[in-house]
């Protein structure tokens, strides 16, 4: 098993500021397992609630009864199962000089982000639990990350093959089973068209009327398909930064799917030389470059933002913390090259630096304010 040891600190943190932490993120890709790590440090008793078992569902028939007396820590795992529980854990967290501590865990529902918001409104705190990254890895692992995508299942699989097949089977439980335990109505069928067409726009800029075209609906039907796959941790969205530069800027957001490894199974690529050989093959290790950097230097999603102009020139990645701006562009190369379009962005957004990662090995420089790093160097150079 990889030790997930930077969440588990994470979660600790702040379990001790917040009387509810909940873990969000998609089936299968490590909630339980790091709820299990996490109780394991936590150095007093625990209490786990499956809410998938029917056992423990009917513990929960009254909840405040069954949690009230509990001491330490309580995971509840699934808990969009039974939303009504947040009014519960309000009175409990509310309890003066109580060292109960609550582990929610789930599985990145609409209703789970509005309604444990609302009801817990600074009581709670959210933290997304990715896949795998390289620094839980090691960069000797890296093509095989890229390959086959964080969820841990898809990534230690016994082989290729075996890999692949794993991710099918959650494509198709996760559009079957997942989603309309979150409440959705819309047809499995309908959104694995929807996910596949999304796999072709991987790293481009959304385009919900050319989408809307496609799919013979309206664009707020389409905006209801694409909000449902980023509200469940399987697609992302990249805003545009714009400011007042005299110059026609993209205003549209870029679309991202989360995990290579789905990406690579809706485009029909089951190894790394069908994967070189096809078009997105770029975009794919853009994706998957851009989450490592943010991981690595710790940005926030309202950090993260992408720049391009109705001329041309554009930025893969600009990260704007604690008033600093600093870019990156993502290229399949050993040996990158400054572009037009990098002069035009230093100078344009007023970056502190511009950050060329690449797949080479080496770090050299490329100009003033602008360096190159390769992908497996990252936690070295900007960690």
């Amino acid at each position: 098993m990889i030790s997930r040891d930077r969440h588990v600190r994470t979660v600790r943190h702040l379990l001790q500021d917040f009387p509810v932490v909940a873990i969000l993120g998609p089936r299968q890709v490590g909630k339980t397992t790091l709820a299990r790590q996490v109780a394991q440090t936590s150095g007093g008793p625990t209490h786990h609630f499956d809410l998938e078992d029917l056992d423990d569902l009917a513990r929960l028939a009254e909840a405040k009864l069954a949690l009230g007396p509990l001491r330490g820590l309580v995971v509840l795992d699934e808990v969009q199962r039974l939303p009504a529980i947040f009014q519960t854990l309000r009175v409990l967290a509310d309890r003066p000089n109580s060292d109960t501590r609550f582990l929610v865990l789930g599985s990145a529902s609409p209703q789970l982000l509005r309604q444990s918001s609302e009801t817990l409104a600074g009581r709670v705190a959210f933290h997304h639990l990715p896949g795998f990254s390289l620094d839980e890895i090691g960069e000797e692992a890296l093509d095989q990350l890229w390959l086959r995508g964080g969820f841990p299942r898809s990534f230690l699989a016994s082989s290729g093959s075996a890999s692949t097949r794993w991710r099918r089977e959650f494509i198709r439980t996760f559009l079957e089973r997942d989603l309309p335990q979150l409440g959705s109505r819309i047809p499995g069928i309908t959104l694995h068209r929807f996910w596949t067409m999304l796999a072709h726009y991987h790293g481009d800029v959304l385009n919900l009327a050319e989408l809307a075209r496609a799919f013979a609906v309206s664009n707020h039907t389409v905006r209801s398909y694409l909000d449902l796959l980023t509200s469940t941790f399987v697609v992302f969205q990249l805003p545009p930064w714009h400011q007042n530069l005299g110059k026609r800027q993209v205003k549209r957001p870029k679309v991202y799917l989360s995990d290579t490894g789905l990406l690579h199974t809706l485009l029909g690529l089951s190894d790394r030389e069908a994967l070189l050989r096809h078009p997105k093959v770029g975009a794919s290790w853009e994706g998957f470059a851009l989450t490592e950097v943010v991981r690595c230097v710790g940005a926030h999603p309202s950090e993260c933002w992408f720049w391009a102009t109705h001329q041309g020139a554009e930025l893969d990645l600009l990260i704007t913390q604690g008033g600093s701006r600093r870019g990156f562009e993502f290229k399949l190369s050993s040996a990158p090259r400054r572009t037009k379009s990098m002069t035009i962005a230093l100078d344009d957004l007023h970056l502190d630096e511009l950050v060329v990662v690449h797949a080479g090995e080496h770090v050299f420089p490329m100009g003033e304010r602008l360096r190159a790093v390769p992908l497996a160097r990252l936690d070295e150079e900007l960690g």
